[in-house]
């Protein structure tokens, strides 16, 4: 069994950042990805980033490049995201999962474990 524990999300004006972080406990596996996404109520949970933990190879999606990253501490077995230049629009609640498989994927269905959230606010 894997636990993610969220963290560090808040209110921020925009044009403000915030940094949350992932930390992973249990079970480990050779090769897996770590992922961000977030949600609205109403809508479907929608890919923010993802990290390979052994390359540390990264992808974001197009709506927070040059303004998110993705990077982990493999002492720590914590994963971070860099939020900056946020926009109200990136108000949500922000999940950190893991893909055992480490396939690499966008999908939120392929991955097998998910943390709490945390909610992130950008005022206006």
């Amino acid at each position: 069994q894997v636990q993610l524990v969220e963290s560090g999300g808040g209110l921020v004006q925009a044009g403000g950042s915030l940094r949350l972080s992932c930390a992973a406990s249990g079970r480990t596996f050779s090769s897996y990805t770590m992922g961000w996404f977030r949600q609205v109520p109403g809508k479907e949970r929608e890919f923010v980033a993802l990290i390979n933990w052994s390359s540390g190879s990264t992808y974001s999606a197009a709506s927070v490049r040059g303004r998110f990253t993705i990077s982990r501490d493999n002492a720590k077995n914590t994963v971070y995201l860099q939020m900056n230049t946020l926009k109200p629009e990136d108000t949500a609640a922000y999940y950190c999962a893991l893909d055992r498989q480490g396939s690499g994927s966008r999908l939120a269905a392929l991955y097998d474990y998910w943390g709490q959230g945390t909610q992130v606010t950008v005022s206006s």
